[in-house]
Formats: structure tokens, C-alpha cells, sequence
């Protein structure tokens, strides 16, 4: 106990004022941070003010036009991101379990998996959980493990990186396999022999998952080793637009053959025969230490893969 009643003593900050300190960063003003907080400016600025003293260490560089994090404030918002997540689930829990709350999964959806894709994961749960809410996110891989990180999301679904981090853990792998679609007139002209396709892919303008995100490097790594070696002329972060531009004419791709399911137009484009097939592995991601709620297990165990 003595040692509580010295750290409460000498607490740089309480959790109030963490929070002031992550509406400053998020969105690098104080103005804005006061305005989203019902305060004013000046009452922000003397809260970061007194954490900064406290801490005897800056942690934002201020300039007449922004306010950036300096490197301990970086550390600090990172490292107290888990713990805020920790705070506001902890709340929401105590809230569905004890006030009547309504219960609500937060789900990421990587944006390189397509809307056909939505209705295995949403359809049975809105039947079997009617009583659950779902708020839904499109983003990117590595916002969806730093938002899980946080607690900002209950489950994340995409194309795992190398190496998972360590607080998290996959609950369902599934396979995803590929096809190679082009415009229906571009696809007169492919021949299956070894030479003459790959000489027909380098005639081709490809349209390509963006190479920074997991999708894209397996993908790349995978055509290399099939000898198509090609400058894309348009990556995008989504294969629902790449299926919609090759069907108007603008090149070809290789995409999941599962996301063609909602395009309707199919006459458009034409699916080619690749002797080799590209497979990527899609999973479902939760927090690794986290007990789950007993709604949130019945939500995964109903996702359709």
C-alpha cells in the first residue's frame, strides 16, 4: 500500500489527461483537441502543460503553424494506446453485462479483401445474433493490428503479415485462391503454352494490388517465380475496383476468384486458365490475452468461410 500511496503521489498524469494527450496527437492541434473535448484551448494546453512538467520531458514540438509529437511523445502514445483500448472496453463490458447496454462487435475488414466476401462473415450472425450490433471498418492490415493492439477492434479479418504480433492470435485460417481475368476481347489473343502466355502478360496492362500491402508482396513473389515479370500501370488497394476496370477495358489482373461473385456485368471479362494457381491465406485475428465474450465466440464461430 505504501507503495501505491507514493506512486499516487508522484503520478505525472491521470487518465483524463492521457486522454487530452491523445486527442492533441491525434489531431495534431490544440484548438482541435479543445473543440472535440468541450474545453478550451487554453484549459488543454495548461493539462499538457502540467504532464510535461511532471514528466520533465517535451512532448510535443510547437510551432506557429502545427504541433507535432516529439520522439518521448511518440513513445508515450504508442506504449498508452493498449491501455486507453483496455479502459474503454473494460467500461463497455460492464455496460452490456450489468446496465442492459446493447452488445456490439468491432470488426476490421482489410481493404484488399472484397465486398463479396461480407455476407459469409454479416449473414448468419444477423440471423443467430439479433441482438448484437456490428461496426464495421475498411482499412488497411496494419491499421487493423495496431486498432486490435489498442483495443479499438474486436476482430480483425485480412491477409496476415510475416509475423504476427505477439499480443495477437489467429482463431481461423482459410484459403483464398486466385484467378486471371482480363477484357473479353484481350482474351483472344492469350495462348496457354509457356512462351506464348508469358510473352502475351508483357504485352498486357496490368492493374494491381498495392505491393505494400500483404496481398500485394505475396502476389508479386508468386508471379516473379512464374516468370511474369511486369511494371504494373496501376496499383490499387482494392480488388472490387481492379475487377471493375479490367471489365471496361483497362487491363488485366489476377484477382480472388471469390470477389467476382457480386460483379454482375461477367460478360465483360473473361477468366483465363494459368496452369498455376496463386492461393493466399486470409485469418481471423483477436487480442491473444483477452478472455472472449461468449457473443463475440458465437460471432466467429457463425462467419461462413
Amino acid at each position: 500500500m505504501i507503495f501505491m500511496h507514493e506512486f499516487l503521489k508522484k503520478a505525472p498524469f491521470d487518465i483524463y489527461e492521457l486522454h487530452l494527450f491523445h486527442l492533441v496527437a491525434q489531431h495534431g492541434s490544440f484548438t482541435k483537441a479543445a473543440e472535440v473535448a468541450g474545453l478550451t484551448q487554453s484549459a488543454v494546453t495548461r493539462q499538457i502543460q502540467g504532464i510535461e512538467q511532471s514528466l520533465d520531458i517535451e512532448l510535443f514540438e510547437r510551432t506557429t503553424r502545427s504541433v507535432r509529437l516529439t520522439s518521448a511523445g511518440a513513445m508515450l502514445l504508442k506504449e498508452s494506446k493498449r491501455l486507453l483500448g483496455d479502459i474503454g472496453q473494460t467500461l463497455q463490458t460492464i455496460r452490456e453485462e450489468f446496465a442492459d447496454a446493447k452488445k456490439e462487435i468491432r470488426v476490421g475488414v482489410s481493404r484488399s479483401i472484397g465486398l463479396a466476401y461480407l455476407p459469409g462473415f454479416f449473414h448468419a450472425n444477423l440471423k443467430r445474433l439479433p441482438q448484437v450490433s456490428y461496426r464495421v471498418s475498411y482499412q488497411s492490415s496494419g491499421d487493423i493490428l495496431s486498432a486490435l493492439e489498442a483495443n479499438e477492434l474486436d476482430i480483425g479479418v485480412l491477409c496476415p503479415p510475416a509475423r504476427l504480433p505477439r499480443t495477437l492470435r489467429v482463431t481461423h485460417r482459410f484459403a483464398d485462391a486466385f484467378t486471371l481475368i482480363c477484357p473479353a476481347d484481350v482474351a483472344a489473343s492469350f495462348e496457354p503454352s509457356p512462351k506464348k502466355k508469358l510473352r502475351w502478360a508483357a504485352r498486357q496492362n496490368w492493374l494491381l494490388i498495392d505491393e505494400g500491402s500483404n496481398s500485394g508482396k505475396r502476389l508479386r513473389l508468386w508471379m516473379k517465380k512464374q516468370g511474369v515479370i511486369v511494371e504494373p500501370g496501376m496499383q490499387l488497394d482494392s480488388f472490387d475496383l481492379i475487377i471493375n476496370l479490367v471489365a471496361l477495358g483497362m487491363g488485366v489482373s489476377f484477382v480472388p476468384i471469390r470477389a467476382l461473385a457480386l460483379y454482375g456485368r461477367k460478360r465483360m471479362l473473361q477468366r483465363l486458365s494459368w496452369p498455376d494457381r496463386f492461393t493466399r491465406e486470409l485469418v481471423v485475428v483477436i487480442r491473444h490475452n483477452r478472455k472472449i465474450p461468449e457473443h463475440l465466440d458465437q460471432f466467429i464461430r457463425n462467419v461462413l468461410f
